[in-house]
């Protein structure tokens, strides 16, 4: 394998000067130079992967220094230049298997740590344009999943998670999500639910705030009742699992308070699917075991009293779990014990519909 380093640089800078200035050439080059440009990062980012991976002999002989030694000058190098934005703003023009070594490359440099302090992190926040392009990532799909396995890398670390939330271009991941392409799609919902779910404080607080969850709101409500099978069925399980953690307290007193949310998850419960019913049903408990319902909210319940007994009573019936079980029967307790509405039961009788009346007029 020697032969393939022999005309490496001597050093990480050299390395890198050589990287960078090959990345510039994907763009404006002419297509002969654009494809020995490629090669050429192709060839320095196999140098990185081996340097990552702890090979021997990977600089010139004259680059002396233990493997420690030349992955620290490297990053120290990689921090003063503007390596990885240009990888990351050139992805589209690298090889494919190249590059899963620049994802390599970015998750190792994540993984370092100085004390308790993180330098990629910090340097990450000092070049938001980085970060800007990896949220983009769904807007090329060729390069999605490498820049959504990228993203939740740099997510798992809570101030990275937070520019990101507060920045406008996280309420695209929405629309990303509604994307034709299933790859697309799915890696921007995984996205989004890391997002939401990995740092619960951060989450809490950023719930706190009435407009950000209006907005919320409205966008996985929209998910819930215009997206594919996959789509309904996720957003409405991380909707459960969201308003069900303690610190989102305003984000569940807000969904379950308003009875439009209510029409919408009770249409869940009458959906054709059983895994979309019970993840509706995972929402809907919590709507009946508020023990400040608005009045309209009890108007619709009490109005289809009957037949939300009646749902109970065959739901996922073979289901043996005892916290299932143990839920369900409170559930119905709590709808036994709601008023009878007695014409509008009379109409439930008769009706030979399984559907329920979501008008509260």
């Amino acid at each position: 394998m020697a032969f393939l380093f022999k005309r490496n640089p001597k050093t990480p800078g050299d390395l890198l000067r050589l990287l960078n200035e090959q990345l510039t050439k994907l763009d404006t080059a002419s297509v002969s130079e654009r494809k020995k440009a490629q090669d050429d990062v192709t060839r320095h980012l196999q140098t990185i992967k081996s340097m990552i991976n702890g090979e021997d002999n990977i600089l010139n002989e004259s680059q002396s220094g233990s493997q420690t030694d030349i992955l620290t000058q490297l990053s120290q190098e990689i921090y003063s230049t503007d390596t990885i934005y240009n990888l990351v703003a050139n992805l589209e023009c690298i090889e494919f298997d190249s590059r899963k070594i620049v994802v390599l490359l970015f998750s190792y440099l994540l993984r370092r740590r100085i004390g308790n302090r993180s330098p990629t992190v910090d340097y990450l926040l000092s070049k938001p344009k980085i970060i800007v392009t990896l949220i983009k990532g769904p807007e090329t799909p060729e390069i999605s999943l490498n820049t959504g396995l990228m993203l939740r890398e740099a997510i798992k670390h809570e101030s990275i998670a937070k520019f990101v939330l507060y920045d406008s271009l996280f309420w695209k991941y929405f629309v990303y999500i509604q994307s034709d392409s299933f790859e697309v799609s799915t890696d921007a919902f995984t996205t989004l639910r890391v997002l939401l779910t990995e740092h619960k404080s951060l989450v809490g607080s950023f719930f706190s705030n009435d407009q950000i969850v209006g907005n919320f709101i409205l966008m996985i409500n929209k998910l819930i009742t215009q997206g594919n099978y996959i789509t309904k069925r996720e957003s409405t399980k991380l909707l459960a699992d969201l308003i069900m953690i303690k610190l989102n307290y305003n984000l569940m007193t807000k969904y379950v308070n308003d009875v439009e949310n209510l029409k919408i998850i009770m249409l869940l419960l009458g959906d054709r699917s059983k895994n979309i019913q019970i993840e509706g049903f995972n929402v809907f408990k919590v709507f009946v075991a508020n023990p400040k319902k608005e009045k309209t909210i009890i108007d619709i319940l009490a109005k289809n009293r009957n037949k939300l007994l009646e749902f109970l009573e065959g739901f996922n019936k073979d289901r043996n779990d005892d916290l299932f079980i143990a839920e369900k029967e409170y559930i119905s307790q709590q709808i036994q014990g709601l008023p009878k509405v007695l014409n509008s039961d009379k109409c439930n009788e008769k009706s030979n519909s399984s559907s329920f009346d979501i008008d509260h007029n």
